[in-house]
Formats: C-alpha cells, structure tokens, sequence
C-alpha cells in the first residue's frame, strides 16, 4: 500500500535531477529563483527543466520577496504549479500575489520558538499551503536550504487551515523521525540530498524518499 506522506524535493538544477525525483515518486519539484542560492536558475534553464517533469509532479518555483517585474517573466515563461513565497512577504502579498496569477500559493514560515507559530494561522488564512522552516540564524544569507533544524516538538499535534509541509534539516536519515514526531504528511528537502551545494544525489533522493514513505 503505497504511503500517503508527499514529499518535495527543492533546489533542482539539471535535467537528471528532474528525473531522479520523478522516478523515486516525488510529488513536488523545486525551483530557485534567489541569485543568493547556489540552487539559483535563470529563466531559460528553469523553462527547460519545468518541462522535463512528468504529469504528475508538480513544479513549484521558489522566490524571496520578488517584485511583480521579477515574477512575471517566470510564471510566463516557465510551465509552473505553485508558487513558493521564502521571505518576509506580508499575508496581504500573498493575497495579491495568489490573485495575480491564479496559481497556489505556498508560504514559508520559520519556526524557532512559541513565539513563531501564531504566523502559521495567519498565514493558513491566505495562503493554499505552508511550509514550516527552521528559522534561519541571524545574518544568514539564505532564508531556508541551510540544512537546520527546529524543535520538531513545537508543533506536534498542531493544525493549521491549510495543508503543510515540514522542512528544515531533513535527511534521508532523520526523515522517518519528523515524521513521526510531527505528525506531518508532506515534507521537503534540498541540501539534505545534495553532494555538493546545488548538486543533488539520486541515490540520495531516492532513500530520502523511502525513509519518509516507509
């Protein structure tokens, strides 16, 4: 019986990555546009790897406080399925953002104390998705992909108005763990499968897969 637990695997750079994730039986694919990641694509190459993805998995691009003038060449350009919002965007972009361009709209949150888990409801009220993140250290350079983890503990048992998706330090490792304390059914990664910063692994991507379905 296959397991119902969703998993995406973000940050995705070259053609055998889009196919490793298919074939391992990811639901979601991500793309960066963040000229700060070392996962950052430019339009052409996010285009042509958008299109490699099979039916079925769903194409999702990653911005960080991008502008209209940033956003509307991507989702013109690139066959997408969902946007990610990782920065600082207010529940009132996110709105305007989801009525723009009809597409779903997923917004990060990082979490690590109490004291960051009100932003989830509000957040739940606007948004198709969240995703739940490690906040990142002070001065980081990234907003997430930064390999950290929170205290999974915080939101055990916890709900939200809208589907969510656990990230933040997941390995094919711990994966199976989150999970289970969590009580999560989707999940991301992206440097918890990689070689090398923005080099995925296929054998990876493929236990990382297994652990959280398993």
């Amino acid at each position: 019986m296959p397991s119902d637990i969703r998993v995406k695997i973000c940050g995705l750079t070259r053609p055998q990555d889009v196919q490793a994730v298919a074939k391992a039986g990811a639901a979601y694919a991500g793309f960066v546009f963040f000229a700060k990641s070392p996962r950052h694509l430019d339009i052409e190459t996010a285009r042509a790897l958008a299109l490699e993805a099979p039916v079925g998995l769903a194409k999702v691009a990653l911005t960080v406080n991008a502008s209209d003038a940033e956003l509307d060449p991507i989702v013109e350009t690139v066959p997408l399925d969902m946007l990610q919002l990782h920065g600082a965007e207010s529940p009132e972009r996110v709105a305007e953002l989801r009525a723009r361009y009809g597409l779903p709209v997923m917004k990060a949150i990082g979490v690590a104390t109490e004291a960051d888990l009100p932003a989830l409801v509000d957040y739940g009220r606007v948004a198709d998705q969240l995703l739940v993140d490690a906040k990142p250290p002070t001065g980081a350079e990234l907003p997430g992909g930064n390999g950290l983890a929170f205290d999974w503990r915080l939101i055990a048992g916890r709900r939200w108005p809208v589907p969510w998706m656990l990230a933040g330090g997941l390995t094919p490792e711990n994966v199976s763990e989150a999970i289970r304390l969590t009580g999560a059914r989707q999940v991301d990664v992206s440097s918890g499968v990689e070689s090398a910063p923005g080099v995925k692994d296929a054998p990876r991507i493929g236990a990382f897969i297994d652990a959280a379905q398993a």
